[in-house]
């Protein structure tokens, strides 16, 4: 009876879900309850090439994009959508052909509430948009064909591979890193239609490769509110509130830089150089190693580094600081990502948790956040999803996401 009683009284912590896309063509939902990670259903979706998630949690709808294709007409990838049933199961109930190369995207809201996501197509040279709800067969609503005037620094280089697609503060600008052509591109939201306008694009060093980048600024600067995923105000269209960032990594250069951000009568977005730096020990990468994800909580920003081994045999995440003064950004420490290429991370709504996506291990660790000093601790949880990856190829875990 007092066993009986002691766990009657014993609180039992609810599962929290999250979702991970892996190259094998499965998306996993995942359940940790009690410190203890599990996989709770395994779907063959999302095309060949689960490569990014994408979550609307006012809809319960995720959407899957796939990495499958070229730009060549002949071959295409995919967007999927999903609403989210019981223990997280997906419900599958739209896909739509896109681009190929799909590596990731973002909503962002119209003036009157409608919907729109936006894809970057690595493979595919491209920028793709969608109108939300998706439904089956829906075609795309614009498809930015991407140029470039010169060939890269390097053989990756190739040709445009825009990486990444990230909202403004005021939720007016999409800005995507191409980290074939050395450019920031930057469009304008038309908030009537959700059409996309282009704006002059920002040259980066030759050779960096921009691969992912974030906003900051002291009108959403705490750490409840400075999130990747809060909502912007469309009443803040074209004025900054106070001051305002951008921070970028830059995957073939290893560095990472800042910029200011102005808002200019012309109707785009200005960004001005501040600051370059290596965001690793000693200002200095380890050969091999490159800057991947990046994200920021109040002013405290994570970069996961794949490859270096700093903690062999697993890689790193990095802790960096921002200034008050004048933006600048130090680095505070490094830190275990319990794995091998960190592709992919992020922190739960609470703050106090870090889901890290290690590709080639394929392994998804829950890492201890303290929201006090913002260090990344022990982790807490480990799970194999799916067979590893060799380093290098596009095999293994690719995206990791919370259900929040």
């Amino acid at each position: 009876m007092r066993l009986a009683a002691l766990l009657a009284s014993t609180p039992l912590v609810a599962a929290v879900n999250l979702w991970a896309t892996h190259y094998n063509g499965h998306v996993y939902t995942l359940a940790l309850e009690n410190e203890k990670l599990r996989i709770a259903h395994t779907q063959k979706t999302c095309g060949a090439m689960p490569s990014w998630l994408t979550f609307d949690s006012e809809a319960r709808v995720l959407y899957c994009t796939d990495e499958d294709g070229t730009p060549e007409p002949s071959t295409h990838g995919s967007l999927t959508a999903y609403h989210v049933g019981r223990e997280g199961k997906l419900v599958e109930f739209a896909t739509a052909e896109t681009v190929g190369g799909g590596v990731n995207s973002v909503i962002y809201e119209g003036a009157k509430g409608q919907k729109f996501i936006a894809i970057a197509h690595y493979g595919g040279s491209a920028i793709s948009t969608f109108a939300l709800p998706l439904r089956p067969h829906a075609k795309a609503l614009q498809t930015f064909h991407l140029e470039m005037k010169h060939k890269g620094a390097v053989a990756q280089q190739d040709a445009p591979h825009p990486h990444e697609v990230f909202l403004d503060p005021t939720g007016s600008f999409i800005v995507s890193p191409d980290l074939g052509a050395d450019l920031l591109r930057i469009y304008s939201i038309d908030d009537s239609n959700g059409k996309l306008h282009d704006c002059p694009s920002v040259n980066v060093t030759l050779g960096s490769g921009p691969r992912h980048g974030v906003f900051w600024t002291d009108g959403t600067n705490s750490d409840d509110k400075a999130r990747p995923d809060s909502k912007p105000t469309h009443a803040r269209k074209m004025a900054a509130v106070g001051k305002t960032m951008m921070y970028l990594v830059n995957e073939i250069g290893g560095t990472m830089m800042s910029f200011d951000v102005s808002y200019g009568r012309s109707g785009c977005l200005n960004l001005e150089k501040q600051q370059t730096l290596v965001p690793y020990p000693h200002n200095k990468m380890p050969k091999g190693g490159t800057p991947s994800g990046i994200e920021m909580i109040g002013d405290a920003f994570y970069v996961s580094i794949r490859s270096d081994q700093g903690f062999a045999p697993n890689d790193s995440m990095v802790v960096l600081d921002r200034a008050p003064k004048d933006g600048a950004v130090s680095l505070r420490k490094a830190s275990n990502s319990y794995g091998k290429v960190p592709r992919t991370f992020v922190t739960n709504r609470k703050g106090d948790l870090v889901a890290i996506g290690n590709q080639a291990s394929a392994t998804v660790a829950i890492v201890r956040r303290d929201r006090k000093t913002g260090d990344l601790g022990e982790e807490i949880a480990v799970l194999q999803v799916g067979e590893p990856g060799k380093v290098g190829s596009a095999e293994g875990l690719s995206s990791i996401i919370w259900d929040e």
